[in-house]
C-alpha cells in the first residue's frame, strides 16, 4: 500500500515574488494612467489658460474641482467595489474616467472644463482605496508598506513619464488645426479606456479564484492571512457609521487633508513655477526639468517604505517625511536661484511621497480589514479635499501677489501642523479592543 505523498513545502519568498509580479506591475500602470489624466491639466495650463482666458484663480478652481467630485463619491464607490468585486468595479472606473478625460480636449470655455473636471473626480472616486484594500487580500501586514510603495510609486513615475510626454505632445502635435494641449488631453485619456478592458480580463478578485496559483499556494496564503488577523486581536470591526465617526479615522483624515494641500498644490503649479525661471524655456524643456523632483521622490518613497517594513514602524516613518517636506517647502519660497529652487522642490516632494506608504498602513493597526476598507475611503475622501484647497489657494495667492511661491510658504506651515499631529498619534490598544468587542456584541 503506497504512502500518501507529503505536501511540498511552500517557498515563501518565491510565492510572494510570484504574486508581486502578477499584480503590482499591472495596478502600477493603471495608477500611472490615473495620475497622468488628473495631473496633465498642470501642463495643459501652459497653453490652455491663454486660449480659454483662464485667470490664476480660475485655473486653481479647474485644478481643484476634481477633488470635490472625488470627495462626494469616494465612499459610495468603495462600498460598490466591495459589493461587485475589484475586477468589475475598477474596470468601470477606468472606462468612465477615460471617456471623460478625452472629452476634456473638446471644451470651449471655463464652465465646460469645470463640469468635466468635476465629473472626472466622480468617475475616478474609489480607485485608490479600492486598490489598497485589494492588495490586503494578497499581501501580509509585514509586506504592506513596501507593496503599497511599489504601487504608489506610480504617482511620481506618472509625472516622470507625463512631464516630457505631455509637453512634447503640446509642442509637436497640432493635427487638424487643434491646439497641442487638446491633443494631449485626448491622447492621454485613451489608455484609461484600454486599461478598463484589460482590467476586466486580467485581474483576479481573490486568491482562492486564482488559476495561476496551485491549491497548496492558495491554502498557504489563506493560512497566513488568518494568522495575520489573529496577530492583531485589538483590531476593531466597526459599521459604516461608527467608522465615519471614529476619532482616529477623523484625525488621520485631517493629516491627509493637509498633506494633499501641500502635495497637489506643489504638483499642479510646478510647471508654471519652472516656466517663471526663464521665458526662453520651451514647454518640452519645462517637462524635462519637472522630471527631476519626481525621480528623486520615487527613490525616496521606495527606500523609506522598506525601512518602515524592516522596522515594523509606521508613526515616525509617516511623521519625519512631513517635517522634511515642510522645511523644504518653506525654503522654496525663500530662495531665488533656479537650481536651488529645484533642489528644494525635489526635497519637498521626496518627503511628501515618502510619507504615503507608512501612513496608509496606520488604519490597519486598529481596524479590521472590512472597517479599514471603509476608513481608507473616508480618509482618502476627506483628505483629497486638500487637493481642491491647495491648488485653489495657490491660485488665489498668485492672483493677488503674482507669486506662486508665497502660497507654497503658507502651505508649508500647514504641512508642519500635519507633522506635529503625526508625531503625537496614539493608538490605545485597550480602547480599540473594547470597541471591537462592543461592535461584535451588536
Amino acid at each position: 500500500m503506497s504512502a500518501t505523498p507529503m505536501p511540498q513545502p511552500i517557498d515563501e519568498r518565491a510565492l510572494v515574488s510570484k504574486i508581486t509580479w502578477k499584480i503590482i506591475p499591472f495596478v502600477f500602470i493603471l495608477y500611472v494612467i490615473s495620475y497622468l489624466d488628473r495631473a496633465n491639466i498642470g501642463y495643459a495650463a501652459l497653453q490652455m489658460n491663454k486660449e480659454l482666458a483662464l485667470s490664476s484663480e480660475a485655473f486653481g478652481l479647474v485644478s481643484g474641482i476634481f477633488f470635490i467630485g472625488y470627495f462626494l463619491f469616494e465612499v459610495p464607490s468603495n462600498v460598490a467595489l466591495n459589493r461587485f468585486g475589484a475586477r468589475i468595479w475598477i474596470a468601470r472606473i477606468l472606462l468612465t474616467w477615460g471617456v471623460i478625460s478625452v472629452a476634456c480636449g473638446f471644451v470651449q470655455n471655463a464652465t465646460q472644463l469645470y463640469i468635466l473636471r468635476f465629473l472626472l473626480g466622480v468617475a475616478e472616486a474609489g480607485f485608490f482605496p479600492g486598490i489598497i484594500v485589494y492588495l490586503t487580500y494578497w499581501f501580509r501586514q509585514k509586506e504592506l508598506a513596501t507593496t503599497v510603495a511599489l504601487f504608489t510609486a506610480a504617482i511620481p513615475v506618472s509625472y516622470i513619464v507625463g512631464a516630457p510626454l505631455s509637453t512634447w505632445i503640446m509642442d509637436n502635435v497640432n493635427w487638424l488645426g487643434w491646439s497641442g494641449w487638446r491633443w494631449m488631453l485626448v491622447l492621454e485619456g485613451v489608455p484609461a479606456v484600454v486599461g478598463g478592458v484589460l482590467c476586466f480580463l486580467y485581474l483576479t478578485d481573490r486568491p482562492h479564484q486564482a488559476t495561476w496559483l496551485t491549491q497548496a499556494e492558495k491554502d498557504w496564503l489563506q493560512a497566513e492571512q488568518d494568522k495575520d488577523r489573529k496577530s492583531r486581536p485589538a483590531a476593531a470591526h466597526l459599521d459604516l457609521g461608527r467608522t465615519i465617526a471614529n476619532p482616529r479615522v477623523l484625525y488621520l483624515s485631517f493629516i491627509y487633508f493637509v498633506y494633499q494641500c501641500g502635495s497637489l498644490g506643489t504638483g499642479y503649479w510646478m510647471p508654471q513655477i519652472i516656466k517663471s525661471f526663464s521665458a526662453r524655456l520651451s514647454h518640452t524643456q519645462v517637462g524635462l526639468i519637472a522630471m527631476i523632483p519626481y525621480l528623486i521622490a520615487t527613490v525616496a518613497m521606495i527606500c523609506w517604505s522598506r525601512s518602515s517594513d524592516k522596522r515594523n514602524e509606521r508613526r515616525l516613518h509617516s511623521a519625519i517625511p512631513l517635517g522634511v517636506a515642510a522645511a523644504a517647502m518653506l525654503a522654496t519660497g525663500l530662495v531665488t536661484d533656479p537650481v536651488a529652487s529645484i533642489a528644494m522642490i525635489s526635497l519637498s516632494l521626496a518627503g511628501l511621497y515618502a510619507f504615503k506608504s507608512p501612513f496608509w498602513a496606520l488604519p490597519t493597526l486598529f481596524l479590521s480589514r472590512e472597517s479599514a476598507s471603509v476608513s481608507i475611503a473616508i480618509i482618502n475622501s476627506i483628505g483629497n479635499l486638500g487637493g481642491f484647497v491647495g491648488p485653489f489657494f495657490i491660485g488665489y495667492v498668485k492672483g493677488s501677489t503674482h507669486s506662486a511661491t508665497t502660497g507654497l510658504m503658507l502651505l508649508a506651515g500647514l504641512v508642519c501642523v500635519a507633522f506635529l499631529m503625526t508625531v503625537f498619534i496614539r493608538i490605545d490598544q485597550r480602547k480599540t479592543a473594547a470597541e471591537g468587542a462592543r461592535a461584535s456584541a451588536h
